[in-house]
C-alpha cells in the first residue's frame, strides 16, 4: 500500500509538470486556491465596466455565464452627437426585414403654367395609402443634372427601406414622398444644366414652381396635410442649395427643413467648376422676425466630401452669423454619397409624424 501511495504522489507530480508545461511559456503556473489573488479585484472592474455607458452610447447587454468561445460583437445603435444627431443611419434601418412592407415609386406628370409644359414627378407613397387618411408631404430634391427619376433609380440609397423600417418602430409618421425634377426650364432641348451661370438660372427658378405649381397639384391629386403643417422639403447636392434658398423665399411655407451637403452657389462664391454668380447676396440671407419659421432645420455634410468641400459648412457659418437658427452636423468618414444622404434623411425624418 505504501508503494501504490508513492507512485500515486509520482503520477501526480508528472501530470501537474505537463499541465504547466503546455502553456505559451509566459503564463505563470495556477496559484494555490487558498492564496491571496486579484480576481475579485478584476471581476469588480469588469462589473462596473458593464454597467457604463458604451463609447457609442449602446448600452452593454450581461451575459448569463461565462464563455469560452469567441462571440461576435452586435453593431452598435450609432450615439447622439451634442446636438442629438445621429452621426449615421443606423444600420439596422438599411436593411429589408420580415413582416414590413415597403412601399414603391410612381412615376406621373403635371402640367407647369410656369414653365408652360407638362413635368414629371416620382411619387413614393406609403404601404397602406388610403384616401381616409391626410399624409404629409416630404419633397425631396436632386442633385445637378439629375432628375425625377434619381433617387428612384439608385437601389442602393435604401430611401423606402429606411422610411419603411422607421415607420415600421414608430420613429416617424407615414407620410409621401415627392421626388420632382427640379431643372425648372421652358424648353430643355435649348437649355441644360452646365457649370455655368445661365444653366444653374433653370434651378433657381425651381422655388416658384413648387410652390405655384407642384404643390398644389399634389394637394389635389393625393390626400395630404395641406398648408405649412404637412409640407417638409430636403435636398441633396445642388437640391441641398435649392432647398435652402427655397427656404429662405418661402420661410413659412414649410414645416421642417433638411439640406444635405448643399452645393455651392446659395451666394457668390468660386470651386472647382466655375465662379458663382450668387442666388443671393449673404445679407439677403435673413428671415424676417415676424415671419414663422420652421419648425426644424438642419445642415449636414460629410467630412470628406470631395465635391462640394467646405461650403455646407459656410452656409452653416453664415446661417449663424445673420441669426438663422438651425443644426449643423458632420456625418464622419462620408464622402459626397449615400452615407451623407442616408444620415441627413434619418435625422429629417424622425420629426416628421402625421400632421402632428
Amino acid at each position: 500500500m505504501k508503494t501504490m501511495s508513492i507512485l500515486a504522489w509520482i503520477v501526480a507530480l508528472l501530470l501537474t509538470s505537463c499541465c504547466v508545461g503546455c502553456g505559451s511559456g509566459t503564463e505563470e503556473a495556477a496559484k494555490p486556491t487558498d492564496a491571496p489573488t486579484e480576481a475579485p479585484t478584476e471581476a469588480l472592474a469588469e462589473a462596473t465596466q458593464a454597467l457604463q455607458p458604451s463609447p457609442t452610447g449602446a448600452e452593454a447587454t450581461p451575459t448569463s455565464e461565462p464563455t469560452s468561445e469567441p462571440t461576435a460583437t452586435p453593431t452598435p445603435t450609432p450615439a447622439y452627437d451634442e446636438n442629438g444627431m445621429y452621426y449615421k443611419c443606423p444600420a439596422e434601418y438599411l436593411k429589408e426585414r420580415e413582416g414590413v412592407t415597403y412601399g414603391s415609386y410612381v412615376h406621373g406628370t403635371y402640367h407647369s403654367d410656369y414653365c408652360g409644359r407638362d413635368r414629371g414627378y416620382t411619387v413614393l407613397l406609403p404601404a397602406g395609402y388610403t384616401t381616409e387618411k391626410k399624409y404629409p408631404v416630404v419633397y425631396l430634391l436632386h442633385g445637378i443634372f439629375g432628375d425625377e427619376n434619381s433617387f428612384a433609380g439608385d437601389k442602393s440609397n435604401k430611401i423606402p427601406v429606411i422610411i419603411g423600417n422607421m415607420v415600421a418602430d414608430g420613429l416617424c409618421g407615414e407620410f409621401i414622398l415627392v421626388c420632382p425634377a427640379m431643372f425648372a426650364a421652358s424648353d430643355e432641348t435649348v437649355q441644360a444644366p452646365g457649370f455655368t451661370g445661365e444653366a444653374m438660372i433653370p434651378y433657381d427658378r425651381f422655388p416658384k414652381e413648387l410652390v405655384d405649381c407642384l404643390i398644389p397639384y399634389i394637394d389635389a391629386n393625393y390626400s395630404t396635410v395641406q398648408g405649412r403643417e404637412g409640407t417638409y422639403i430636403a435636398g441633396f447636392s445642388m437640391g441641398g442649395r435649392e432647398t435652402l434658398y427655397t427656404f429662405l423665399s418661402y420661410p413659412d411655407r414649410f414645416r421642417r427643413v433638411c439640406a444635405i451637403a448643399p452645393a455651392p452657389g446659395l451666394v457668390p462664391g468660386v470651386d472647382m467648376y466655375m465662379t458663382h454668380p450668387g442666388s443671393m447676396t449673404e445679407d439677403e440671407v435673413r428671415v424676417a422676425e415676424d415671419v414663422t419659421v420652421p419648425d426644424t432645420l438642419i445642415i449636414c455634410c460629410g467630412t470628406r466630401d470631395s465635391v462640394v468641400g467646405k461650403f455646407p459648412k459656410s452656409y452653416h457659418e453664415l446661417f449663424t452669423k445673420n441669426g438663422i437658427a438651425h443644426t449643423w452636423y458632420e456625418v464622419p468618414g462620408a464622402d459626397h454619397d449615400n452615407n451623407a444622404i442616408q444620415s441627413g434623411l434619418f435625422n429629417f425624418l424622425k420629426a416628421i409624424g402625421d400632421g402632428k
